[in-house]
């Protein structure tokens, strides 16, 4: 298993941040992951996915956003996240090598790759992934920040739990159900889990149950993937 610490610039204005390369000897796909809004790359939801997502032959370049490199509360600009977002790919292909290129993240992360790829592809992603998509402010129903989606010409995997306040899974279906009528869009519910994917005690599960279901389900879908291509 190599574990490197890589550094690379994330935007003209921002300079570098930093990213962590996992990659399993075994590994078939590479993911450029991106954080939530509120935890970086060394938090523990971001390096057990990690884990897991390797333990399923899936390599990962998790990487921060500038204001998380800068010990900062609030996102930086769209603009600045979108820039990272392409520079964090571009940085995984280098380090990857041959490997077939996933991007998507957590929350914010993913939100951003989408948004960047609905304006202009990510050079060699074959797919992206949502772990937890924020649709909505919490308490606040909408779709408006899913419209976007529409403009992402790739296949797209969902992850959300049933207890996510970010996204009411009623308009979070009805969303992906359009989607699929588009492309591909599949939903993967996490029965129980939050937007950080825990679940309570009384379901009999761990965290690292859930971990371990995330890694399965990409890996499931990335050889669709490939059966596909």
């Amino acid at each position: 298993m190599i574990d490197q610490e890589i550094r690379f610039s994330a935007s003209k204005s921002s300079g570098e941040v930093s990213a962590i390369l996992m990659r399993p000897e075994h590994a078939r796909w590479l993911m450029a992951l991106g954080h939530g809004a509120g935890a970086g790359i060394r938090h523990a939801f971001m390096a057990g996915l990690a884990q897991s997502l390797a333990k399923h032959g899936i390599a990962t370049f998790r990487y921060q956003f500038p204001y998380m490199e800068q010990g900062k509360r609030s996102p930086d600009s769209q603009g600045i996240l979108l820039a990272t977002v392409r520079s964090a790919v571009d940085a995984a292909q280098k380090h990857g090598g041959d490997l077939p290129l996933l991007a998507g993240g957590k929350s914010l992360g993913g939100r951003m790759t989408s948004t960047a790829a609905s304006q202009e592809a990510l050079s060699g992603v074959k797919g992206i992934v949502f772990f937890g998509f924020p649709l909505h402010a919490p308490g606040k129903p909408s779709n408006e920040r899913g419209e976007h989606l529409f403009k992402v010409r790739l296949p797209m995997l969902f992850f959300q739990g049933t207890r996510d306040s970010l996204a009411d899974l009623t308009l979070l279906r009805s969303l992906c159900d359009r989607l699929q009528a588009q492309g591909e869009a599949r939903l993967h519910i996490i029965d129980g889990g939050d937007h950080s994917f825990r679940v309570p005690k009384k379901s009999g599960r761990t965290d690292e149950d859930v971990l371990e279901e995330l890694g399965k389900v990409v890996a499931d879908w990335a050889s669709d993937l490939d059966s596909n291509a």
